[in-house]
């Protein structure tokens, strides 16, 4: 008998050949889940933490012009771009999310958690531009009635602010239709602040407002970003929001899975 790694990797050639007649991907056959971890600098306080409603996984080469896009804006360079394009990658998409953070009030009460709170200051300059932000973003969740459940498209203010360290993304999957658990993919997704800074700072210069798109240096995490605009008493303060995210995977790392279950993987980041 041959080796079972051997068999279960015929058995996955022979279903991907499958799926190129039927002009579908591999990722077609999983159902996934994702979590969203806005990380803060300051160690006590508890990480913004939400679930993606649904995960919508798209083939890259479905996506090629918005890959080449980030080329002529000279996000990243030419030849990743088409090292990424030649991959088989899959795209999996999480526009909508729901918060999984609560606080306390006073008498022991449970309401959300403000996401712009606690926002940190550059400098001098920049001052007026984050209090305007930190202002905008608690009005924003005021707005949304951000409860437990409650699935919202994802708006998150992302800059000008100082006191986030990363944004980590978590992705589980299991085999379509299966009664099984979903399984942590073995694959690590995380965006430094100092690493989407640069690329604001670059935007900036630019009189985009929509179709930004920023990426970690291993192009596996992308945001898309929308840019607004906050009237302020001296000037008009330019903040960048997050609207969507995606994640690339190369396709042969779908059956790639971690151990573990979903409460322990999230446990550093789920609040007390």
């Amino acid at each position: 008998m041959g080796d079972p790694n051997s068999r279960k990797k015929q058995a996955l050639n022979r279903l991907r050949a499958q799926l190129r007649k039927k002009k579908e991907s591999l990722a077609d056959q999983f159902d996934f889940k994702m979590y969203i971890a806005f990380v803060f600098k300051e160690k006590k306080k508890k990480s913004a933490l939400f679930e993606v409603s649904e995960v919508i996984p798209v083939m890259t080469n479905n996506y090629e012009e918005n890959i080449l896009k980030g080329v002529r804006d000279s996000s990243y360079s030419l030849e990743s771009s088409i090292e990424l394009l030649q991959k088989d990658v899959v795209q999996l998409h999480a526009p909508r999310y729901q918060s999984m953070r609560r606080m306390k009030k006073e008498g022991g009460e449970e309401e959300e958690e403000e996401e712009g709170d606690g926002v940190e200051e550059n400098g001098d300059e920049d001052e007026e531009a984050e209090a305007a932000t930190g202002k905008q973003a608690a009005e924003d969740d005021e707005d949304d009635d951000d409860v437990i459940g409650c699935t919202q498209e994802m708006d998150f203010i992302l800059w000008p602010r100082n006191d986030i360290e990363k944004i980590v993304c978590l992705l589980f999957s299991r085999w379509k239709d299966s009664d099984e658990p979903f399984r942590p993919v073995q694959a690590k997704f995380e965006f430094h602040h100092s690493d989407y800074e640069k690329q604001f700072l670059h935007v900036l210069s630019r009189k985009d407002k929509t179709g930004i798109v920023v990426n970690n240096p291993n192009q596996s995490v992308f945001l898309f970003i929308d840019r607004q605009h906050l009237q302020t008493p001296k000037n008009k303060a330019t903040i960048f929001k997050l609207c969507s995210i995606c994640l690339y995977l190369p396709q042969e790392q779908l059956t790639h899975w971690a151990v573990g279950t979903i409460e322990d993987h999230l446990h550093p980041y789920m609040p007390e």
